[in-house]
C-alpha cells in the first residue's frame, strides 16, 4: 500500500484522506532536487524503516522494521562525506542532522528510499515521512502527517509500502 501524496499537502491511502506538510520550495522533480534545496522530490519513495522514540511513545506497532532512537542519532547531510544521507552516531565529524529532538517532529521518522541506492552526493538528503508540526507548517524536504495518521499508517504498511509524491 501506498500513501499517494499531492503538492496540494492532501495524502491518500486505503481511501482516506489526510493533510500533510511539504517541502518548504513545494515539490520538485526527482532530478531537480538539491541538498538544501528545501523542496520535497517527486517520485515513489519506499519505506525503509522505521525510527522513533520510545521514551515519548512506548512501541510502534508496525510490519515494518523498528529501530529506537537515542540521543546520539544523526543523519550526514554533508554531500562532501562518505556517509552522506546516511544514519550516523554522534558526535561525528561531519555537518549531520540531529535526530533527538525536543519538540515532537522526530518522534516517529520514516527514512524513505530517495537518493540511497545510489547515494549522489548534493542532491539531497535526510527525505523522511515523520510528524507534522501543529500548524503543518512547511518541511526542509520531508512528508509531515499528524500523529495519529502516520501511526495509523504504519499499522497498516508493509515491506515494500511507499510514499508516492506526485507533482500535480
Amino acid at each position: 500500500m501506498d500513501l499517494v501524496v499531492d503538492a496540494g499537502g492532501t495524502a491518500l491511502w486505503g481511501g482516506r484522506h489526510v493533510r500533510c506538510a511539504l517541502g518548504r520550495a513545494g515539490v520538485v522533480p526527482a532530478r531537480d532536487k538539491r541538498e538544501g534545496d528545501g523542496a520535497t522530490p517527486a517520485g515513489r519513495w519506499t519505506m525503509r524503516e522505521v525510527l522513533f522514540r520510545a521514551d515519548r511513545l512506548g512501541e510502534i506497532v508496525t510490519p515494518l522494521a523498528c529501530r529506537e532512537l537515542a540521543p546520539d542519532d544523526g543523519w550526514c547531510d554533508d554531500p562532501k562525506d562518505p556517509a552522506y544521507n546516511r544514519s550516523v552516531t554522534l558526535p561525528y565529524r561531519a555537518h549531520c542532522e540531529h535526530l533527538w529532538l525536543e519538540d515532537h517532529v522526530y518522534d516517529v521518522i520514516v527514512p524513505l528510499g530517495y537518493n540511497d541506492n545510489p547515494v549522489i552526493p548534493g542532491h539531497g538528503s535526510a527525505i523522511f515521512l515523520h510528524v507534522a508540526r501543529p500548524l503543518f507548517t512547511p518541511t526542509a524536504g520531508c512528508i509531515a502527517l499528524a500523529l495519529p495518521d502516520l501511526l495509523a499508517l504504519l499499522r497498516e504498511a508493509v515491506p515494500g509500502s511507499a510514499v508516492r509524491v506526485r507533482a500535480d
